[in-house]
C-alpha cells in the first residue's frame, strides 16, 4: 500500500500494508532496525487504520525512545532540568546544588559514585512535587475548585491524569521538561476538575485558566519520549 508519515520530532515513516488473514489493526515496531508496520484488514477503510495511527502516535514515540542511546545517570553525564542541560558532578555536603557558571550549569551530587544516580532522582522528585504543586494550585484557584491529593509516578504511557475523585498524578519527569511544558500539563489535568472529558468545553477551560497551550502540547508530542532515555536505575 505504500508509507505514510507521522510529522514530528522525528518523523517517523510507517508502512501500511493490508492482509487477508488480519482480524483487527496491529501496530509493530521491529527490534532489529526501528520500522514501523501498520497491519490492517483487507476491506478496511485506510482512514479508519490513519486514526489508529494517530491514537497510538506516543506510545510508538515512547518505544522508539527506548532505541534512541540510554544515558546511564552518573557522574559527568547531562541531564535536563527545566530544559536545561546540567552536567552532573560531585559534590560536598548533604543535599545536590545547582550551580550555574560560564561553562554551563551544574549538579552537584553528594555521596558515592553509586548513589549518584538515587541522590539526584530523589532531589529531582522533590523539586517535581513543589513545582506540580505549585502550578495546581495557582490553576485551581483560578477554576475555583480543589483538588483532593497529588501523586507523582513514573509513567510512560501518560504525563498527568485526574481522577473522578479529584487526584492529580503527575510523571515526575516533566522536571525535566522546559518549565511552560510542566505549567501546561498542570493546567491541562486541573482543567479535568470542571471538565472529564477533552470536548471543546474542556479545551476552553484550559485556554482560560492557562492561555496558549498548542506550543507546549506540541512539544511534549515531539520530544517529550526522549526524557524517558535518562537511566536512574539499573
Amino acid at each position: 500500500m505504500g508509507d505514510v508519515t507521522l510529522w514530528g520530532n522525528p518523523p517517523i515513516p510507517v508502512l501500511l500494508r493490508r492482509s487477508a488473514r488480519a482480524r483487527r489493526i496491529s501496530l509493530r515496531l521491529s527490534q532489529l532496525d526501528g520500522r514501523v508496520t501498520l497491519t490492517l484488514p483487507k476491506r478496511l477503510p485506510q482512514a479508519q487504520a490513519l486514526a489508529f495511527l494517530q491514537e497510538k502516535e506516543g506510545w510508538l514515540r515512547h518505544h522508539l525512545a527506548d532505541q534512541l542511546s540510554v544515558v546511564p545517570v552518573a557522574l559527568g553525564a547531562v541531564v535536563p532540568v527545566e530544559g536545561v542541560d546540567h552536567r552532573i558532578v560531585s559534590g560536598v555536603g548533604r543535599a545536590v546544588r545547582t550551580i550555574a557558571q560560564d561553562k554551563g550549569c551544574e549538579l552537584c551530587v553528594p555521596g558515592a559514585p553509586d548513589q549518584v544516580a538515587a541522590r539526584l532522582q530523589g532531589h529531582l522528585r522533590a523539586l517535581a512535587r513543589d513545582r506540580l504543586a505549585a502550578a495546581s494550585d495557582i490553576y485551581a484557584s483560578r477554576l475555583g475548585l480543589r483538588y483532593s491529593r497529588l501523586t507523582l509516578r513514573d509513567t510512560r504511557s501518560r504525563w498527568g491524569s485526574c481522577t473522578a475523585a479529584g487526584g492529580l498524578m503527575y510523571s515526575w519527569r516533566l522536571i525535566l521538561a522546559p518549565r511552560a511544558v510542566l505549567d501546561y500539563v498542570a493546567a491541562h489535568e486541573v482543567a479535568h476538575l470542571a471538565e472529564m472529558n477533552h470536548s471543546p468545553a474542556f479545551w476552553d477551560t484550559v485556554t482560560r485558566i492557562h492561555g496558549d497551550w498548542q506550543a507546549p502540547r506540541l512539544w511534549l508530542r515531539e520530544q517529550g519520549a526522549a526524557l524517558h532515555r535518562y537511566r536512574f536505575e539499573d
